[in-house]
């Protein structure tokens, strides 16, 4: 069944969803820790929210209940570094010159590797699913800025935040 008359060309808009979905997977695969964290990414154009389904043993101290201090920077970090890598792709996915399957299987893309990172924990993490959104505040060639802020129920109310600083990996272009 192919959803359209044989010889049919595919529609150009979703061509350009399922290459930009593709991609995205291949980045957030690259990274183990996003799998054992249970870390998704909502992708709305260019803009990715990172979404991290609450699970009981992600629970640190189980008195408040909190979600642990390390999960929370973990995904913090990962937030920023996916936000990096996908910035770095954004103009080879619309071009088409970024093949998804290179991606997956080759090393055509590194990712960013952490210099520091200093997070603020504004309150406890309750047990529910959590969301960060990550904003690049310099990028260059060799190092680049990034703030995050993680939130639950209410987005002005953010639980934990991070400033991180990251030696971006050369590119194959320059």
């Amino acid at each position: 069944m192919s959803g359209g008359p044989k010889g049919a060309r595919p529609d150009p808009v979703q061509v350009i969803k399922q290459r930009r979905d593709a991609a995205l997977e291949a980045l957030v695969g690259r990274v183990p820790y996003i799998r054992f964290l249970g870390v998704r990414f909502d992708r709305r154009g260019d803009e990715l929210t990172a979404v991290l389904p609450f699970r009981d043993d992600l629970i640190g101290n189980p008195m408040l209940p909190a979600i642990h201090g390390g999960v929370t920077a973990g995904f913090l970090e990962t937030a920023a570094i996916i936000e990096l890598g996908w910035s770095q792709l954004w103009a080879d996915i619309e071009s088409g010159a970024v093949d998804a399957d290179a991606l997956k299987d080759g090393p055509a893309l590194r990712l960013p590797k952490v210099i520091d990172m200093t997070v603020d924990y504004l309150r406890s993490g309750l047990p529910r699913d959590a969301y960060a959104r990550a904003r690049i505040t310099r990028a260059g060639r060799r190092y680049a800025s990034v703030q995050v802020e993680a939130w639950q129920d209410n987005r002005d109310r953010p639980f934990a935040e991070a400033m991180g600083h990251f030696l971006m990996p050369p590119r194959a272009d320059g």
